[in-house]
């Protein structure tokens, strides 16, 4: 699976847009950001999980100063990355639950279309979908026939995932109906990828 879970276990949310840049994507976001900088999974998680505390030490390849400057190291908000891969981008948010937010959705679809998938730490899923602003789908996998969306059936009609999800057990329901979403569309997020220095930004506001 793109995100690979094995690599957020705490949860993770995900927006996956089609033909923008990475830095395009983020910069629809409609919030306040710091600067972007390029990071790596594991910098980014170290500036996570050490906050305050971070160092030069701890990011070694990393020019500590502009960083500093850029407003990323603010403690507040979440933190998002963005790469890209196949005519995708992505931006993740280990974690979570900024990118849930629906005018996050909206903002980056215009003009095109965009994904969201998500998986909390208690293994809570949710997948969205969007085009040009509307969010057409958006459901629980574990009860995929209460969709909030303004048009469920397009993203039916593009993927089949509610075949995806009642051919296979209930348990495994999001991985079946995210797999098959993510190969229809032709949008996916390998680990090489994403462990490659991206553009990504703080949002200190986003909470």
């Amino acid at each position: 699976m793109f995100p690979n879970s094995n690599l957020y276990e705490t949860g993770y949310y995900a927006i996956f847009v089609r033909a923008i840049s990475p830095t395009e994507a983020l910069s629809r976001i409609p919030y306040d950001k710091s600067e972007v900088v390029d990071l790596d999974r594991s910098e980014l998680d170290a500036i996570k999980e050490l906050g305050t505390e971070v160092g030069p030490d701890d990011l070694p390849g990393v020019d500590f100063d502009s960083l500093e400057s850029s407003g990323i190291l603010d403690p507040r908000g979440p933190l998002l990355r963005s790469g890209s891969h196949a005519g995708w981008t992505f931006i993740v948010e280990p974690e979570g639950p900024f990118l849930a937010k629906e005018k996050v959705l909206k903002a980056v679809s215009r003009g095109t279309s965009a994904l969201l998938a998500q998986m909390s730490e208690t293994a809570a899923a949710w997948i969205s979908y969007a085009e040009d602003g509307e969010i057409l789908s958006s459901f629980d996998p574990l009860f995929p026939d209460s969709d909030f969306g303004n048009q469920p059936a397009i993203l039916e009609g593009l993927t089949g995932h509610r075949r995806a999800i009642d051919s296979g057990e209930r348990a495994n329901a999001y991985e079946n109906s995210l797999r098959k979403i993510q190969e229809s569309l032709g949008c996916a997020m390998p680990a090489a990828v994403d462990s490659l220095r991206s553009p990504s930004v703080r949002v200190p506001d986003g909470y």
